[in-house]
């Protein structure tokens, strides 16, 4: 695509927005650690500087990407626990369903996960005190809807339930930098099958930590 020069705060806005969708788009091709800022703006039909002036780093568009990705997750999540959580079941059997749903509707949004992964050790760096400041905002915010979710199914967990849910976005990004294997693992695997006893999958590796979490928290009678 190309663009001319963007004279208003709507163009600007487009802009923006194009920028933020490539770079969606390009996170279903690629992980994070192989997106470029420079493969972005070849895209995005921009020069780099002109990327930079949208988004101050490579990192800050990642960190509105996951913002927006986070949002998404969370509108499937509140009508699939509506739809998937027995209100009449017991707390046990009621945390193992929010739990399977927690686990489907997050291993299947593997750019999410992935984004989760690289938030501390790599996305908060490179970014300004107020990008920071914008995306903890934002996140917690976000985070404040999930508990509520959590909570409005299975209320047993009270404050519990916060936590729940961060460590459950924390598992799944920790979780996601061991898949899919790289090249050499896959190669030693084949070489010596024995190696890959422990090989994770997302999906069942999730729902056990989710499934283990979520039960841990849960009062007892």
């Amino acid at each position: 695509m190309t663009f001319q020069r963007a004279r208003s705060e709507e163009q600007r806005e487009i802009r923006r927005r194009a920028i933020l969708d490539t770079a969606a788009e390009m996170l279903n091709q690629m992980s994070v650690a192989e997106m470029s800022l420079n493969e972005l703006s070849r895209r995005v039909g921009l020069a780099k500087s002109n990327v930079l002036r949208y988004f101050e780093s490579r990192e800050a568009v990642l960190l509105e990407l996951l913002d927006d990705f986070l949002g998404e997750w969370l509108t499937e999540l509140e009508e699939a626990l509506a739809a998937g959580v027995d209100v009449q079941a017991t707390p046990e059997t009621r945390a193992r369903q929010l739990a399977d749903i927690l686990t489907r509707t997050l291993s299947a949004r593997r750019a999410l996960c992935d984004l989760f992964g690289a938030q501390g050790g790599v996305l908060e760096h490179n970014v300004s005190v107020e990008v920071v400041k914008r995306h903890k905002r934002s996140s917690l915010g976000k985070l404040a809807v999930m508990a509520e979710l959590v909570r409005r199914h299975l209320p047993e967990l009270g404050e519990g339930a916060q936590t729940f849910c961060m460590m459950s976005l924390v598992s799944a990004g920790a979780l996601s930098t061991y898949v899919p294997p790289p090249a050499s693992l896959l190669a030693a695997y084949a070489e010596e099958p024995a190696l890959a006893e422990y090989q994770l999958d997302l999906h069942d590796a999730l729902r056990i930590a989710v499934t283990s979490a979520l039960l841990g928290v849960l009062p007892r009678a």
